[in-house]
């Protein structure tokens, strides 16, 4: 862990060792295998791309846990509209674990009657008529995390009851599940839900235990690299540990999910948050919302509804950001190309205390001569900067307060 006392040698001993925690904690107890699914067949190839983008959205669980109930998800629905959160992009509203009880004689899953009077297709409907999509939550194994039913040996009727409910994006998690072939597993469901004709998203959760990033593009449009984030710095700095290493599976359709935001909830500063928001935005991350979005603070929208960062985020040619900066002494800066050809900078500050940053252009690609600059928190344009006749190359320098982070985007030749 990260303190003010430790030294510089030292914060970097523990920085390496919190990484390597990160690896050996996703890659945990369980059954790992980097075997491939089966290729699919014609009809499924051609089914059609989901996910072009990183998924926006809501998901209960940071904030909620199991206490979910229709009153929830009709408030939240209507609060993603009235707040701008929807024409900002985030337009899934994923119910989590708790909110199903039991099977029927017939197979089919059953929603808590009493949390969930009215049925989930009315409540689909209802989000659906807000101009939002529906998700839902399951398993790949008999039991839920929280102990409710799972899918296994329902693979076809839960599809099937999913796509007559309205369903547009399916969570699917690994409690269970040790004795289970992920890859085989997840292709098999996945293939349940292209038979109901209907598209529906799939976010695999298996928390990057059997590797995730070299087989799960195809099968699902999203899948965990991490174990479960919390709302803490220690967190959030693991959690981006763990998910950095695995940008080359990134892009169009196939996202590294380093899991949901916690913005808002409390257990970070506003400029923690703020690093938090713009990692994820770099790291072409899912921007799944985890806050109660009925009751946010000023401080909360500033960060959630920045589209300057959302942008980010959300460009077409969907590389995921990497480290090109690695500073001994707690700072890191990251590049991410975009498709207008500017490139998006973030530097970043380990520390508790300001640190002094830089970059120049050619350590970011960007050709000799001048570029304009645009702060993307500020939401201030810095000028053209060029050669100053100090350096070698041009240099942009900025100060990073602690735990904090400068997001820059820079177009070459203007």
């Amino acid at each position: 862990m990260m303190t003010s006392k430790i030294s510089r040698m030292t914060w970097v001993a523990a920085f390496a060792a919190l990484l390597a925690l990160a690896i050996l904690t996703a890659c945990g107890p369980g059954k790992t295998t980097k075997e491939p699914p089966a290729a699919p067949t014609a009809a499924e190839a051609a089914a059609p791309v989901l996910a072009p983008v990183p998924p926006m959205g809501f998901n209960t669980w940071n904030k909620f846990g199991c206490n979910v109930d229709e009153k929830l998800i009709r408030g939240t629905a209507d609060a993603l509209v009235e707040t701008g959160m929807l024409d900002a992009g985030y337009r899934y509203l994923v119910i989590d674990d708790c909110w199903q009880v039991s099977r029927g004689t017939d197979g089919r899953i059953v929603a808590d009657p009493e949390r969930f009077p009215s049925g989930m297709k009315a409540l689909a409907d209802y989000v659906h008529a807000k101009g939002l999509l529906f998700g839902v939550y399951s398993d790949i194994g008999p039991k839920t995390c929280a102990g409710r039913p799972g899918a296994a040996g329902f693979f076809d009727i839960d599809a099937a009851t999913y796509a007559d409910w309205g369903v547009d994006y399916i969570k699917v998690d690994w409690c269970h599940c040790d004795d289970l072939d992920a890859p085989s597993e997840y292709a098999r469901f996945r293939d349940a839900l292209r038979r109901t004709g209907r598209p529906i998203v799939l976010s695999i959760c298996e928390w990057g235990r059997n590797d995730p990033w070299t087989w799960a593009k195809g099968v699902g449009q999203l899948w965990r690299t991490t174990a479960d984030i919390g709302d803490d710095w220690e967190s959030l700095v693991w959690i981006i540990g763990a998910n950095s290493r695995h940008a080359d599976a990134a892009g169009p359709g196939g996202w590294n999910d380093p899991d949901m935001l916690e913005v808002g909830n409390g257990g970070m500063t506003f400029d923690e948050y703020k690093t938090h928001f713009s990692l994820w935005a770099i790291m072409a991350a899912p921007l799944m919302a985890g806050n109660d979005l009925r009751a946010m603070t000023d401080e909360t929208k500033k960060i959630l509804l920045n589209k300057d960062v959302i942008a980010v985020n959300q460009d077409p040619l969907g590389v995921q950001g990497r480290v090109v900066i690695e500073r001994g002494y707690g700072g890191q800066v990251w590049m991410k190309p975009l498709a207008d050809g500017s490139k998006v900078v973030a530097f970043v500050n380990y520390t508790e205390r300001e640190l002094a940053q830089y970059v120049r252009w050619s350590q970011i690609g960007i050709p000799s001569g001048p570029a304009r600059v645009r702060d993307l928190w500020a939401h201030e344009d810095k000028g053209v900067h060029a050669d100053t006749g100090k350096h070698y190359d041009e240099r942009f320098e900025v100060k990073v307060p602690a735990h904090g982070v400068v997001m820059v985007r820079i177009w070459p030749g203007q």
